[in-house]
């Protein structure tokens, strides 16, 4: 963490939690659920803002494909649309801080492509962790959830911001009834270039060690539609010979 920010480590925490729609437009990983049956097996996924997603097995079996125009309501799909007026947040400009994280996030049309799990859209923007903006007094168990044990770590080969995180009374979870973090205490990685929740933990009770764990693979590549799409491109061969039908 940059000494010379001038944030203490809970509101460089927050702030980067609040940044990731516009730290990347595309994204590339894997991801496992970590349960008291054991962790699952890894998915690989290619999400493509505003609502592109593409999810595969580690075998490379396609299980959902969607470019995010279909207009699905099924439960493998969480639609961004919270009013007709909103638009995406890369048309938005929130308001930074002087570590180029965002200090106040404004009106949009938040929310990420999901599959299967609605937690999908909290770790691609684990903005739950910290509210759109900072409370108006740092006091005890003001914020969404209490912070410590604050530290930079690397994880899967990149750089994070780690956390221990306590929910208060405010902590609202993104979609309602599937929290991020459990009740007690939750170990926390959030990854420094995307804002990504890369890792959870729970430490206490019932759920202890469980959570989940994803490693960034690319980010900001080049997606195509063909990607998202499990039909055969419509692109014509120009190899081949088109006739004329003069009439």
């Amino acid at each position: 963490m940059s000494a010379s920010s001038g944030l203490n480590p809970a509101s460089l925490f927050r702030s980067l939690c609040r940044s990731s729609p516009w730290r990347w437009e595309t994204v590339r990983f894997s991801v496992s659920w970590i349960s008291t049956d054991g962790e699952s097996d890894p998915l690989r996924a290619w999400v493509r803002r505003p609502q592109a997603l593409r999810v595969e097995t580690a075998e490379g079996a396609l299980l959902h494909s969607s470019t995010g125009n279909e207009h699905s309501r099924d439960s493998f799909y969480v639609s961004a649309s919270k009013s007709s007026w909103l638009v995406a947040p890369n048309l938005v400009s929130p308001v930074y801080n002087e570590t180029g994280y965002v200090h106040r996030r404004p009106k949009a049309a938040y929310g990420e492509p999901a599959f299967g799990d609605p937690r999908w859209s909290a770790m691609l923007d684990p903005v739950e962790l910290a509210g759109d903006a900072p409370v108006p007094y740092e006091t005890p168990f003001a914020n969404r959830v209490e912070l410590e044990d604050i530290s930079e770590d690397v994880h899967e080969g990149r750089r994070v911001l780690a956390a221990t995180a306590t929910p208060n009374i405010s902590y609202q979870p993104f979609t309602p009834g599937r929290p991020l973090i459990g009740t007690g205490r939750t170990r926390v990685l959030v990854d420094v270039a995307t804002a990504i929740c890369v890792s959870t933990t729970a430490l206490d009770g019932e759920l202890a060690g469980c959570g989940h764990r994803l490693a960034i693979s690319g980010v900001d590549e080049y997606m195509v539609d063909d990607l998202f799409t499990d039909a055969a491109p419509t692109l014509t061969d120009v190899r081949d010979h088109i006739p004329w039908q003069v009439g």
